[in-house]
């Protein structure tokens, strides 16, 4: 036994992993990461007041490339995930690279599938992947020309760069339509990222998520799931980052599997090498599942926020070695394998999310671990002030459950919730619920 640890010692040896980011999704990573032994540090920049149960908070800013670079050199960091979309898309993942830092994540050129509205549906439109119908607009002054020419409504019209995932409106008619251009373009709700927009046509059918781990040359998609976007029961309210997330998704059969991967998955992958920005790292597809078959509504160029936190829960293969995989172009060689149940994630928010809301609320329910008996709790906006839990966030906690059955799930998610609180606190009771997604 002693030989074979030496043995495993001297191919792998200890490391010390760095995890940008600092919310539920980042805390799921770190979960994940946490069970691969030859991890012996993990860190978390900036992390939060859960995540410091499981890993040394680093009070930097995510998209602090400077900042980050100068910690992992000091630190003798030895890999880095970078999860936010911010410090993808300005470039974190090359500057760790030029360091000789292994990463997780895409470069700057391959974060433009996110980073770039415009970039994303241009390149879908160019190699014949699934998509609305759509025009660009630099002007709003154009925008509201062709909003006043158009005759069919709803309209989606979306921000070109991010907008932490409230860049996306759906106008019903010719007035909200100018109001939102104007939002957007003029007043400069989302600042530069308003600068260019993109207003498509509206489609419906029930949405799914799929995360995939990609190399850029292999890809393999995870389980399925589902988000909740708006903010109140029955899909009522403005939209948030993601109110609670199921996997796998009930829509999501074999028979579209198989079209995804098809018609979207390996043809996105193909797009990005020609252009000459291969994707490495986890592309997420938003799909809406039409009657006239799967199209794609948006990439994420990282992991999903809520998604991740129904999905990490059901991978039973190792995540540090599957990252490994991607970063060192192996992709093909794993194997990765997902527990046959379910998981259900429920999101409990700040009263007045996701518009202006107060903090800094005691959370009561939480051990002190900010967990609860086998039911994972993630912390999304919260942080550790003597000896309580404080919530800081919109998005505070993911409850989430694990079972084989998902109304098990939910019911087990749900009874947790329950037994949860801070002042002004709410969360969606539908999650889950079928007739409220499609």
């Amino acid at each position: 036994m002693l030989t074979l640890f030496v043995l495993w010692l001297t191919v792998g040896g200890f490391v010390k992993v760095l995890v940008v980011g600092g919310g539920g999704r980042e805390h799921a990573i770190v979960k994940a990461l946490k069970k691969n032994e030859r991890i012996k540090q993990i860190y978390a920049a900036p992390g939060n007041g859960g995540i410091g149960c499981d890993a040394q908070c680093i009070p930097i800013k995510a998209a602090d490339i400077p900042g980050m670079i100068e910690f992992v050199t000091n630190n003798s960091v030895d890999y880095v995930v970078v999860a936010p979309d911010d410090p993808l898309a300005l470039g974190m993942v090359d500057a760790l690279e030029v360091k000789g830092i292994p990463c997780f994540g895409p470069n700057k050129a391959a974060a433009r599938i996110e980073g770039s509205k415009v970039f994303s549906k241009n390149l879908m439109k160019k190699y014949g992947i699934p998509t609305a119908e759509y025009e660009v607009f630099d002007s709003a002054d154009m925008a509201k020309k062709y909003v006043k020419t158009n005759q069919k409504y709803p309209l989606v019209i979306k921000a070109d760069g991010l907008a932490l995932g409230k860049g996306v409106f759906i106008v019903l008619d010719q007035s909200q339509a100018l109001e939102t251009i104007d939002t957007i373009m003029v007043d400069k709700k989302f600042g530069d990222s308003g600068s260019s927009i993109v207003i498509e046509e509206f489609l419906s059918g029930p949405e799914v998520s799929v995360l995939a781990f990609t190399d850029g040359n292999t890809i393999i998609p995870m389980v399925s799931s589902m988000d909740h976007k708006r903010a109140f029961d029955g899909n009522t309210g403005p939209n948030t980052g993601g109110m609670g997330t199921i996997a796998p998704n009930p829509y999501y059969t074999k028979k579209i599997a198989a079209i995804c991967e098809k018609t979207i998955f390996l043809p996105t992958i193909n797009a990005m090498l020609t252009e000459g920005c291969p994707f490495k790292g986890c592309l997420y597809f938003g799909l809406m599942l039409t009657a006239a078959g799967p199209v794609v509504i948006e990439y994420n160029c990282r992991f999903g926020d809520p998604e991740t936190q129904v999905i990490l829960p059901l991978l039973e293969t190792d995540l540090f070695e599957v990252m490994e995989a991607v970063t060192h172009n192996r992709l093909s060689s794993i194997d990765i394998r997902w527990a046959s149940g379910s998981a259900a994630c429920v999101i409990l928010a700040s009263g007045g999310y996701p518009d202006s809301y107060k903090s800094g609320f005691a959370i009561n329910g939480l051990d002190a671990n900010g967990s609860l008996n086998e039911i994972t709790v993630f912390h999304s906006g919260t942080t550790f002030k003597d000896g309580v839990f404080l919530t800081t966030g919109g998005r505070v906690l993911g409850v989430t459950a694990a079972a084989s059955t998902l109304d098990n799930a939910l019911k087990k998610a749900y009874k947790a919730a329950g037994s949860i609180h801070f002042e002004g606190m709410f969360y969606r009771k539908d999650i889950g619920n079928m007739s409220c997604v499609s």
